[in-house]
């Protein structure tokens, strides 16, 4: 059991540091899009790769952070049931879900992503728009990256919930165990 809650702390680190690490390019999307909209309507002047690197700074950010917020129970959740539900019942859901759901879903968009990524990345895809930036094939190999760290935290809930219905939660650092009204956001425990 140790191994298991030793599995769910790395997973859960590496999907921590990497959403605290892509969440900054929030900053840089707010930067650049401002600089765009200065350009054009105050220098009458714009340059297309710059709307480009907004837009995928958005892309590139959205899909990294995606395993960090399921860690943190910030995805849209319909939890009329889940939010009163007993901490063993919330473990039920959650390795129910993960199993019947959340692992068939990133296996699918995995799947179909591979070839579709491999394609781009034979052809070195770059923006479809004159000007445009290069690399968009970098861009989308982030789609793969969506998949292994939203089924890499998937696998670390699923582990969670065993370490719960097997009465070994306090394996667990307190950040990462459920509370018992809703999850605990592991800013939250600090």
């Amino acid at each position: 059991m140790r191994a298991l809650a030793a599995i769910v702390r790395i997973i859960s680190g590496l999907n921590t540091l990497i959403g605290n690490i892509f969440s900054w390019l929030s900053l840089a999307i707010v930067a650049v899009c401002f600089t765009v909209v200065v350009q054009r309507y105050v220098f009458s002047s714009s340059f297309v790769w710059m709307q480009d690197l907004y837009i995928w700074l958005n892309g590139a950010m959205f899909t990294a952070v995606a395993g960090f917020a399921l860690l943190r129970n910030d995805h849209v959740r319909v939890d009329i049931f889940y939010r009163p539900a007993s901490v063993r019942r919330k473990a039920v859901v959650d390795l129910i879900g993960v199993v019947l759901f959340l692992l068939p879903f990133t296996w699918i968009v995995f799947y179909y992503a591979w070839s579709f990524v491999s394609r781009s990345w034979r052809l070195t895809e770059a923006s479809a728009n004159v000007g445009g930036m290069p690399g968009l094939f970098i861009l989308k190999t982030f789609i793969l990256g969506f998949a292994v760290l939203v089924a890499l935290q998937g696998i670390a809930m699923a582990l969670r919930s065993i370490l719960v219905l097997t009465g070994n939660e306090t394996l667990l650092p307190e950040a990462l165990r459920y509370d018992a009204k809703t999850a605990v956001k592991p800013e939250a425990s600090a």
